[in-house]
């Protein structure tokens, strides 16, 4: 059954998504897409991926849930909440820097571990991009002895986590976070800095070296309860080459 399967499209109701916040951009115009195609309304939450596991586990709530990790559905799996789990994207992580700091991949190892440079993260076990940052500390620790020590205690967990602050609506956390000085390098995923960078060009985006590397999984499961035509229709939507282009777009890789 495909996504434009009339039979579908004459269900009544909404496709109810739990979505990672790196994928809000991408996943509201595929929703949107979808609905004009199909007629199948997707009503989102996007959130910390983490944060949305915690939540899903006690809730009982059906639909789909798209995470920035395959742990985070698998563990839904695990605990009889959802189906198959279903990779669907890829992503990077990446520095974004401020205008003022001389920095290249060359040399982000050691802009990272000046005590002078504030270093943005996100916080870990609440979002999966504090936990691949804290991967690329370990790396780090690899290439020099006590790197790992040193970031875990300078990073400031400024997303990410429940008590996190905000933005204003519209607005891009990290572009939001480096305009108020928050941080002088922040370590995000590619696709948020992108973002970042087009509402505040003055932004630089800077490649993590090969051996501190990582990349990022991105996983969707089916909730069970769901209603699993309108479901599976949304699932093949976004894994159609149209679903693919639409999020490579945006920066994101495929599965």
């Amino acid at each position: 059954m495909t996504f434009m399967d009339k039979s579908v499209a004459r269900l009544d109701g909404a496709v109810h998504l739990f979505a990672a916040g790196s994928l809000k951009a991408a996943l509201s115009e595929l929703a949107q897409a979808f609905e004009t195609r199909v007629g199948i309304r997707v009503a989102t939450v996007f959130a910390p991926s983490g944060l949305l596991k915690a939540r899903l586990l006690q809730s009982g709530e059906s639909g789909l849930f798209a995470s920035a990790n395959m742990a985070h559905p698998r563990a839904l799996a695990d605990a009889g909440r959802a189906t198959t789990v279903h990779p669907f994207a890829r992503n990077q992580l990446c520095a974004i820097a401020q205008p003022e700091v001389e920095v290249s991949e060359d040399t982000l190892l050691d802009r990272l571990l000046d005590p002078g440079i504030r270093l943005g993260t996100s916080t870990p076990q609440a979002d999966p991009a504090g936990d691949y940052v804290w991967d690329v500390f370990r790396k780090a620790e690899a290439l020099r002895p006590g790197s790992f020590a040193a970031l875990d205690a300078k990073a400031l967990r400024l997303t990410g986590g429940p008590n996190s602050e905000k933005p204003p609506e519209g607005r891009n956390p990290y572009a939001w976070l480096m305009k108020r000085r928050k941080a002088d390098l922040f370590l995000t995923y590619r696709t948020n800095a992108r973002l970042a960078a087009l509402e505040n060009p003055a932004l630089r985006i800077v490649a993590l070296p090969a051996a501190m590397a990582v990349g990022a999984d991105y996983g969707l499961a089916v909730l069970n309860g769901t209603d699993r035509a309108r479901a599976e229709a949304f699932v093949q939507s976004i894994l159609s080459p149209a679903g693919q282009a639409i999020l490579q777009g945006y920066g994101f890789a495929g599965p």
